[in-house]
């Protein structure tokens, strides 16, 4: 019964990563993804008061308008978003994401850094960025206020679009940037 199982479960594991590595890696025109980033801030924005702020308030944000995560165990998650300074479209950034525990399904979401300050910002942009498992994130809901918790000069939100997973994982996100 064992050696079914494992028969059974390794291919769909390497299925469903594959299947999040190339949704990370797809040619999204730059025009595009600029669009779906300015859609998500007004979604975002008009999911909470306090999201308006934040974008008008922070040294900048990035926008990751459409993340694909997958799990069963170990778990992956991708997706591409835009850097904006002062309002301003500053660059280009990808998003992955590998994290293990007790976890099972898929889903599809929004996520913002919202960055603090200038050196937060400058962080980010030197290169390979990295936030750990003690991040935490905000999770919007619509209709309901929350405040983000910043850490490191970072702070976090989730907007969930589509799917659903349960379980609780020990991960990290890892962040390419590239200047327009």
């Amino acid at each position: 019964m064992r050696s079914i199982t494992s028969k059974f479960y390794i291919p769909l594991f390497a299925v469903l990563l594959l299947g999040l590595a190339s949704c990370g890696s797809m040619s999204t025109s730059p025009d595009n993804l600029i669009s779906d980033a300015e859609k998500a801030q007004e979604n975002v924005a008009a999911a909470s008061s306090n999201m308006s702020e934040l974008f008008q308030n922070s040294a900048g944000y990035a926008i990751f308008p459409n993340v694909g995560k997958g799990a069963y165990i170990l778990g992956g998650a991708s997706g591409n978003g835009v850097l904006y300074e002062n309002g301003t479209v500053e660059g280009f950034t990808e998003m992955k994401q590998l994290d293990v525990g007790f976890q099972i399904g898929g889903k599809a979401y929004t996520e913002v850094l919202f960055f603090q300050s200038e050196s937060a910002l400058e962080d980010f942009k030197s290169g390979d960025y990295e936030l750990t498992a003690s991040a935490s994130a905000v999770i919007l809901e619509e209709g309901r206020s929350e405040s983000v918790d910043f850490q490191d000069g970072v702070g976090v939100v989730i907007m969930p679009k589509a799917g659903a997973m349960a379980g609780i994982s020990v991960g990290g996100q890892k962040f390419e940037y590239r200047d327009r």
